[in-house]
């Protein structure tokens, strides 16, 4: 059992991308209320993974190296949080996006 406060209540979470499968995101985003930042998508581990990973941007690498800070969420779920990344779901594996800043607008990320 968790003892986060999600900024969402489970039971206020919509279908606004539903069918998705799994991703990583950070408690900056499922508990702070931080808009995603960057994401990028790997290729998925099973047939319940999307391959996606979404942080604020504003993580640093030893609270991304903490388990705790990170959870496993149902892509719809994060949606809900910014539904701004709803249009690039469907990129593939391999993909990375960041917002550009001040807006709703995500740039593909340069490889």
């Amino acid at each position: 059992m968790t003892d986060k406060r999600f900024k969402i209540p489970g039971d206020q979470i919509k279908p606004v991308a539903p069918g998705r499968g799994s991703c990583l995101a950070t408690d900056h985003i499922t508990v702070d209320g931080k808009k995603v930042g960057f994401m990028y998508r790997e290729a998925p581990r099973d047939q319940h993974d999307s391959g996606w990973h979404f942080f604020s941007g504003s993580e640093s690498q030893d609270y991304c190296d903490d388990p705790k800070n990170l959870a496993i969420y149902d892509v719809n779920t994060v949606a809900n949080y910014d539904p701004a990344i709803i249009p690039h779901l469907d990129a593939p594996a391999g993909s990375a996006f960041g917002r550009v800043a001040g807006s709703d607008r995500f740039e593909k990320e340069k490889s």
